[in-house]
């Protein structure tokens, strides 16, 4: 099978996936307990007729089918309902906070692959020792630390004592640092992991040894052939830790009072606003398949092999 031909089918599986995750959220959302209607309306004011007509305004009183193809079409033409507590369009809602989370999700994974991957190597090249011992301790310290802790952590120490950065907002790159910092460094800490054990495993390997008997010198070795080869697993951790971190900034744009559709989502919750979490949740799944969609298509540019095979 050819290159293009493979990716044509890996973003066919993209589609897929989708369409899957529509389904899925769909039908989540559908079978939550509750009546939408009735949180719309004032229990002691509200009679039968006007909870039928509410109900059948906003077509809830058709069949499941009905209903999910009536979705389905409208996210086609790009329509994802609208809010039930402002009426509220709710795809223009997402987009126009969707900068500030792509902005935190993006900054924060990029920390977390700079101190991944620099740890990971470092824990690797002085395997036990003591700098090995105190990587391996940040790494367990990142993956155990929830993200709202060390996020008032963070707060307190450079927002209230030093007064370096703002403690709330989404204003300015200077609100983007502590919100960033706190979840990137959960995520640095399973890529540390990953790179510390894929380098170990290609450090023994045979044409290592070679390469160091044909002369190389151990920084070539190190970061120009185990490196790219310790990567590969890497990369693919590194494409799950984008949805991670996506699902993180519900609680950091919280913490930090920033306008993402982390805080959109938490509010919707909170109002049991259906169409917006239901919004979002779907939103948010078209970006985590394309992420995953473009790592998985990275694997070529990076390793021969892969390119070779295709």
């Amino acid at each position: 099978m050819g290159l293009v031909n493979k990716i044509f089918l890996k973003i066919v599986t993209a589609f897929v996936s989708i369409i899957g995750s529509l389904i899925l959220v769909f039908c989540i959302i559908y079978l939550l307990p509750g009546d939408p209607v009735l949180s719309m309306l004032d229990p002691s004011a509200a009679t039968p007729e006007m909870i039928a007509n509410l109900r059948k305004e906003l077509g809830l009183d058709q069949p499941f089918y009905i209903q999910f193809l009536n979705y389905f079409i409208g996210v086609l033409h790009g329509n994802f309902g609208q809010s039930i507590v402002n009426s509220d369009q709710v795809l223009p809602k997402i987009l126009e906070h969707f900068p500030a989370t792509i902005a935190l999700t993006f900054t924060s994974a990029i920390i977390s692959v700079v101190i991944g991957v620099t740890f990971g190597v470092l824990s690797a090249i002085y395997r036990n020792k003591w700098m090995d011992i105190v990587v391996r301790l940040i790494g367990l310290f990142g993956i155990s630390m929830p993200t709202f802790w060390s996020g008032i952590l963070l707060i307190l120490i450079f927002s209230n004592f030093l007064n370096w950065f703002p403690a709330m907002g989404s204003d300015g790159w200077k609100t983007l640092v502590l919100p960033s910092l706190s979840l990137g460094f959960v995520g640095a800490g399973l890529i540390i992991r990953m790179v510390r054990n894929s380098m170990l495993e290609v450090i023994n390997e045979q044409f290592i040894v070679t390469l160091r008997a044909k002369g190389l010198s151990e920084r070539a070795v190190m970061y120009r052939h185990a490196l790219r080869n310790a990567l590969i697993p890497a990369i693919t951790i590194i494409g799950l830790n984008i949805g991670e971190l996506m699902a993180g900034t519900v609680v950091i744009e919280t913490v930090f009072s920033r306008q993402g559709i982390g805080r959109i989502v938490a509010d919707a919750i909170m109002a049991k606003d259906i169409p917006v979490i239901q919004g979002v949740v779907f939103f948010s799944a078209i970006v985590y398949v394309i992420v995953n969609l473009l790592v998985d298509l990275s694997y070529s540019l990076i390793d021969p092999r892969v390119r070779r095979a295709n």
